[in-house]
Order: C-alpha cells, then sequence, then structure tokens
C-alpha cells in the first residue's frame, strides 16, 4: 500500500535520515526521495570543515609529543625518588653509626594528587578525541536530512578502527574526516585506497610492523609477518566471508602490503605520521592471489591487488548486503540487494549512484519499519526532535558507552551490529536517557506539537494517546522517546 506523501517523508527522514528537526515533514513532502538524492548531491556533502581539527599527521606528532612529556616526567619523578631514599639511607647510616638508638622519623605520606584518582583518559590524545566528537555530533545535529552524515556513519562502521587501541584514539575522528568522508558520493575504490593507506588502519591491525620474511628487514631483524590487514580487508572490506580465497591467498597478499606503514613521529620530516611505503620492509618479488600473479614494484603491487578486489563480483555482492539490511531490513528483500549488486557493477562501484538506486527503490520507504535504531541514531534522533543542543561533548560519548555503542570503539574489526537483536538488551538504558533529556527541556516544550511534527501520519493512535495522558510535560517527553516509533525506523 502506498504511502501518503507526508507519511513518505517521515518515513525517509527516520529510515535513511536522522529524523526530522521542527518543520522538517513539511518542508520535504513535496519529493522524499528528491530530497534525499539532493542531500547526498550538496557540495560537500558528509564533509566537516573546521581548521581547529588536526590532520592525522598533527593527532599523532602531538599525541607522540605529550607521551615523550609524560615519559620524561615520569623519569624525574623517579629520579628524584631515588635521590631521596638515597639520602635517608644515607642519614641512617650516619644515625647507626654514632649509636642513635632513636628510630627514624616514618616518612610522611604523599599529599592527595592525581594519582589518588581513578584512572581515566586524560590528556592531549583525549582532547583531540574529544574535539573530533564534537565536531562529529555537531554535524549530525546541523544536518537538514542526516543522509549523507548516516552514509559516513554506515562505511565508518564497515571500515571500523578502535580508539582502544591506544595510537588510534587521537586519529579516530581524522580517519572519518579523512579517509571516509571525501568518498561516501564516489567511488568505491578510492575509498578503500584512502582506507586501506590510512596510519589509523595501519596502526589498528598492526600492518605498520609487517616485516617480509625475505626483506632486507626480515633477514636483518628476524621479524615477521602480520596477517591481520590483509585477512580483514578480503574478509570483511571487499569479498566476504567464504567467498572464494583461501589461506594462502591472506598470506599471499599479506606479503604484497609488506612495507605499508607509517613514518616514525621521531623523524623530523614529512613522512612523519604519514603513510609511506618502506621498501627494506617488504616482500621482494611477485605474489600470486586469487589466481592471479602480481609483479608490479613497490607499493604499486598493493593498491593493483586492491583495485581488482574492489571490482570483484563478491565485493558487489557484500557491499549490497550490508546497504539493504543496515537501512532497509535484517533480512532484506533479495531483489533489492541484486538491483544493488547489479548497479555497483555496472557503475564501477559509483558509490552515489548506489546510494541512490537504494532511496529509489519501491521498498526504500514502503517496506515495514522493523529496524531498531542503533544507540547513536536515537540518541541524535531524540535531540533533533526535542531541541537539546548540549555544549559539553563528554555526557553524549558517555551516554552512547551506557547505551552499547561507544564511539569509535567498536568490539572487533567487523565493527556494530546491524542486526536488531543485538541492540534489544540496551533499550532500558535507552528509557534512562530518555529521563535525562526529558528532565532537562520537558516542561518547556509541547509533546504533542513535537510527536506530530516529528511522526505525522506514522504515530499510532496508542502513542497518542499515551503522551496525551501524560502525568507532566517531562514524562510525556520521555514516553514519546520510547514509543515504538521512535525505537525503530
Amino acid at each position: 500500500m502506498a504511502l501518503d506523501p507526508k507519511s513518505q517523508a517521515a518515513s525517509a527522514l527516520h529510515r535513511f535520515g536522522l529524523g526530522p528537526r521542527p518543520g522538517g515533514l513539511d518542508a520535504f513532502a513535496k519529493d522524499p526521495r528528491g530530497a534525499l538524492i539532493a542531500d547526498l548531491g550538496a557540495p560537500n556533502a558528509g564533509q566537516i570543515r573546521n581548521d581547529d581539527l588536526m590532520t592525522s599527521r598533527e593527532a599523532l606528532l602531538a599525541a607522540y609529543d605529550y607521551r615523550q612529556e609524560k615519559k620524561a616526567e615520569r623519569v624525574a619523578r623517579r629520579a628524584e625518588e631515588e635521590q631521596d631514599r638515597a639520602a635517608r639511607n644515607e642519614m641512617a647510616k650516619a644515625g647507626a653509626a654514632a649509636g642513635d638508638k632513636l628510630a627514624m622519623p616514618a616518612a610522611p605520606p604523599p599529599a592527595p594528587g592525581k594519582d589518588d584518582k581513578p584512572k581515566q583518559q586524560s590528556g592531549v590524545p583525549q582532547q583531540i578525541f574529544l574535539d573530533e566528537a564534537r565536531a562529529r555530533f555537531d554535524a549530525a545535529m546541523n544536518a537538514d536530512i542526516g543522509f549523507a552524515e548516516r552514509l559516513v556513519w554506515f562505511w565508518s562502521n564497515h571500515f571500523c578502527i578502535s580508539a582502544d587501541k591506544g595510537v588510534t584514539r587521537p586519529v579516530c575522528g581524522s580517519f572519518e574526516r579523512e579517509a571516509i568522508r571525501p568518498y561516501i558520493a564516489g567511488k568505491f575504490v578510492d575509498m578503500l585506497l584512502a582506507v586501506e593507506r590510512h596510519p589509523a588502519m595501519l596502526y589498528y591491525l598492526d600492518n605498520a610492523a609487517s616485516i617480509g620474511p625475505n626483506s632486507d628487514a626480515g633477514r636483518k631483524r628476524g621479524k615477521g609477518l602480520n596477517e591481520n590487514l590483509a585477512r580483514e580487508i578480503m574478509e570483511l572490506h571487499t569479498l566476504g566471508v567464504r567467498t572464494g580465497y583461501s589461506q594462502a591467498d591472506v598470506t599471499s597478499f599479506a606479503k604484497v602490503i609488506t612495507g605499508w606503514t607509517v613514518g616514525p613521529p621521531r623523524l623530523d620530516n614529512a613522512r612523519s605520521g604519514e603513510f609511506f611505503f618502506n621498501e627494506p620492509m617488504h616482500e621482494p618479488g611477485p605474489q600470486r592471489v586469487m589466481d592471479r600473479d602480481y609483479d608490479q614494484p613497490g607499493a604499486a603491487q598493493g593498491e593493483a591487488v586492491l583495485r581488482r578486489l574492489a571490482e570483484h563480483p563478491a565485493t558487489a555482492k557484500h557491499v549490497a548486503l550490508k546497504l539493504a539490511r543496515h537501512f532497509i531490513a535484517d533480512d532484506p528483500p533479495p531483489a533489492l540487494v541484486e538491483r544493488l549488486r547489479t548497479h555497483f557493477i555496472n557503475t564501477g562501484g559509483d558509490l552515489k549512484e548506489v546510494s541512490v538506486a537504494l532511496v529509489s527503490a519501491p521498498e526504500a520507504l514502503e517496506a515495514p519499519r522493523t529496524k531498531l535504531r542503533k544507540p547513536n541514531e536515537w540518541m541524535v534522533a531524540s535531540m533533533r526532535a526535542v531541541g537539546i543542543r548540549p555544549s559539553d561533548v563528554r555526557p553524549l560519548v558517555r551516554a552512547n558507552t551506557m547505551l552499547g555503542e561507544p564511539l569509535w570503539q567498536p568490539p572487533a574489526p567487523n565493527g556494530f551490529s546491524d542486526m536488531s537483536d543485538a541492540w534489544a538488551d540496551g533499550l532500558p538504558q535507552r528509557l534512562d536517557i530518555a529521563n535525562r533529556f526529558a528532565r532537562q527541556v520537558g516542561e518547556m516544550i509541547d509533546s504533542d506539537a513535537v510527536a506530530e511534527a516529528t511522526f505525522g501520519p506514522l504515530l499510532s493512535r496508542e502513542t497518542r494517546e499515551t503522551v496525551t495522558r501524560a502525568e507532566s510535560r517531562a514524562q510525556a517527553v520521555a514516553l514519546l522517546l520510547m514509543a515504538p516509533e521512535f525505537q525503530r525506523r
């Protein structure tokens, strides 16, 4: 059954965007699909323009300088403690030699300070992380529709890294800004190349230290190959699991990308903190990957393999399935997946064209709203609906963690799950967040008006009655944010 224009607008803004802001439904009711396509086609779609944010190189160098400074402080502190112990030992010896039978006075307890507090992330790397988090939340809150932003989130999770690996923490945001955002409406191969050569990915999946066994460095140092990045590129980033490649292919590909590393921050030149190809670490000679030989020189060998993986039919199917699952249903219609797969192949992996095909599909606006919103989607949609604009990003970061989707910290290289069941257990935590939001703004807004502006014809009679019968405005807001319409898209 076809939806009326306002229902289509509501479905589009919730399924593909970040939820309507006041007046959003009426503004997009004339052509919801056209509005989504225009959002993706806007100049600098998905970009964050902020000169105050660091590049990855700047962030890595700043974090390195901070660690060196802290290391120097620890060394100086240990030296002072050692001098104090030596002085006390000399005093003890002198007292004993003089026949002094009095006990030495006990050392005074240390004054309370930072070291007595529970350990938390602090310092320059964490401040860089928070600055990037603030920019990301602002981009989501300021988006008219949010389709481009949702695609950023999708691809950032597809090519995920984790701030839990200390060296990557200060570059999680710049990784997304540099390797994901510029390519959401471009070619898949270009995003793939940008991602796999980015310092954050090379550190996260340990390729920065991978050395070819027969390379100059391998023969001298005796260090070996790391297959993590090669395996995840094939299994997660491109082909998908069980798609015709073998363990031998993974090993050969891992050899191909040896030498793909990051300039050590201590080097005072242009390579510091940036990708560069280190020839002495590279496994020499041709390699055979998936029944094809690659004998290109230097970094070109790895680029050739990536280009082939990007155009492989299995990659097209893998990407099509993930996009349809993320936006439409846990078990998406096979016909939709096939259309997206074909479009990916026919356009040479043009992500804008594939995204347009997705929102243009019949299922785009009329498929049942069964997808449970992931925590960050729900939280941003809630703030947009009730007009919350926190000045401090730290509570938002903590809320994401409490809800089970900590920012840029997926549990594994396969990212956060896109299946609804994975998030069902976190609904009680959402109630706590909804109550917090309601306490902030509940007495200042008309919950009935917000409900109508947010869902329009999609709002069920049960939800209308529940919100209307609430004992207070704050309770009405909390009930609205926890309504089935708000949880699913």
